[in-house]
């Protein structure tokens, strides 16, 4: 029996990869996005919906809600990334360190907990919630860090209020991963070869890899999985 996912910015990179999944699994996939050019292609590439909707503005996901099937199995939060590299102006260093902030918690935690409350009363019992976290969460990181270690916290409120309709609610953080926007073409070969050498599999992660570990914390090998950020990162930082 097909499933109905929902990935949030779902047009690229890591987004795009879980899409992808799900489609070969023969479920049904709703990709979200802001870029109606990017958001069309991807849903042609992938024979897949695609809806416009800025997760950090209330009146779109409002909007969101009549595009989508009253039933929804798996909810994927991808949307977001580093705004530290695109601020627009304001007025002086510290309205630029405001703006930097904001922005880094609405686009990385906002879009969140905005699609999630949204979507909650039509997610599926059994179903599953699954945020994309950061290794940024654990390392500091600035704004960016920040925001995606708040989005780690607020999943344990959403796997307490779930979990007794049978939901999971947990991240996944990678770390270094290629194929991806993320570094938006400024990552020098110096950067790169570090934090490749960060890793005890020395190399690079791979959005298969997030996309594999995304597509098994919605099965029913881990219902009894919640609550929890799944560290996919090749070593770079390990955990006990």
């Amino acid at each position: 029996m097909s499933r109905t996912i929902v990935v949030t910015g779902g047009a690229t990179g890591i987004g795009r990869a879980v899409a992808e999944r799900f489609v070969a699994d023969g479920d049904e996939v709703v990709i979200t996005g802001r870029r109606l050019a990017v958001l069309e292609k991807a849903a042609a590439d992938l024979g897949v919906r695609a809806v416009v909707c800025d997760g950090t503005d209330p009146a779109q996901v409002e909007r969101l809600l009549a595009e989508l099937p009253p039933r929804i199995d798996v909810l994927v939060n991808n949307a977001g990334g580093n705004t530290d590299f695109a601020q627009p102006d304001a007025a002086g260093e510290l309205g630029r360190l405001k703006a930097n902030w904001l922005a880094n918690l609405e686009a990385n935690l906002l879009t969140a907990v905005l699609t999630t409350t949204a979507l909650a009363p039509r997610i599926a019992d059994g179903g599953a919630v699954i945020h994309l976290g950061s290794i940024a969460a654990a390392r500091g990181a600035g704004s960016y860090g920040a925001s995606k270690a708040a989005l780690a916290t607020w999943n344990l409120d959403v796997a307490a209020q779930l979990g007794p309709r049978g939901i999971t609610s947990n991240v996944v953080a990678p770390g270094f991963t290629a194929e991806t926007e993320f570094f938006q073409g400024q990552l020098p070969d110096s950067r790169r070869q570090t934090l490749l050498q960060a890793t005890l599999t020395k190399r690079e992660g791979r959005v298969a890899d997030i996309a594999e570990t995304i597509y098994f914390l919605a099965s029913p090998a881990a219902h009894h999985l919640t609550a929890q950020v799944l560290h996919v990162n090749g070593g770079a930082l390990t955990t006990r």
